[in-house]
């Protein structure tokens, strides 16, 4: 992992994101974590974006919460409800 102190940096930040391939560049101030730049693979902007966005994380976790307590409604249950047609089977036919 390398670091790399902000008062120090003189490089381009394309610079610094093309050498996250050999792992985090932790950005410090007077050698206190500040920021990371790490590489993430198999993802689009809105799903990174969404993983750090604080009031999405707490609507999840208010999510988990209450289907913890009071459980959930299956895909099944919930297209009868909603009158529409099952689900295609998703199993495999024995050759």
């Amino acid at each position: 992992m390398k670091t790399l102190e902000i008062g120090k940096a003189t490089g381009s930040l394309a610079q610094y994101a093309k050498s996250v391939g050999k792992g985090p560049v932790i950005v410090t101030r007077g050698g206190r974590p500040l920021a990371a730049l790490m590489p993430i693979e198999n993802t689009d902007v809105e799903t990174a974006t969404l993983s750090t966005h604080p009031q999405f994380l707490a609507l999840v976790e208010r999510a988990r919460v209450r289907h913890h307590k009071q459980g959930g409604v299956s895909s099944r249950d919930l297209r009868r409800r909603l009158g529409l047609k099952p689900a295609p089977s998703r199993r495999r036919r024995k050759q």
